[in-house]
């Protein structure tokens, strides 16, 4: 799949079937991820300036992994200053390879190399080989069973 809008389309899609809610909206040109902010169980995007389609995954995987009590405080103040911890963004890592897996995404596109720290490579290279790094968080959120990975019982925690 290479179709800038294809994939959009693909992935909107998608995050709207486990109830993560996609908003088209001008956003400022100073969020964290270019053209994309997060508001409780919805993402905002600006299409304008999303650089990274598979961004939409990353961000979406911060949303599905947060306990569930929590999620509508993404975005708040009252969202506690630490979030996401590293034991979170792990999670959300793996949940975004499972996700590209499922919607048959090339892991460059979720992974892309102007993100991740300069890991992204590293990360393709962990997770095709079957290191699935941050397995067990997953499977202690009830999302999957190791079993079956990168298949998921659910997305959404």
């Amino acid at each position: 799949m290479s179709n800038r809008q294809t994939i959009i389309e693909t992935i909107v899609n998608f995050l709207q079937s486990i109830d993560i809610l996609v908003v088209e909206k001008k956003l400022p040109e100073d969020t964290f991820l270019p053209g994309l902010s997060i508001l409780g169980s919805s993402i905002l995007m600006d299409p304008d300036q999303l650089k990274y389609p598979g961004d939409l995954l990353h961000e979406a995987g911060h949303i599905a992994t947060t306990e569930a009590e929590k999620r509508t405080l993404i975005g708040t103040p009252e969202m506690d200053d630490d979030w996401p911890n590293d034991g979170e963004e792990i999670a959300t890592l793996l949940w975004s390879y499972a996700a590209a897996h499922h919607l048959q995404l090339d892991l460059d596109i979720v992974f892309h190399p102007n993100g991740y720290k300069n890991e992204s490579e590293w990360l393709i290279e962990q997770f095709t080989s079957k290191n699935y790094i941050g397995l067990p968080l997953l499977e202690w959120m009830s999302l999957c069973d190791k079993e079956s990975f990168p298949r998921m019982k659910k997305w959404v925690r």
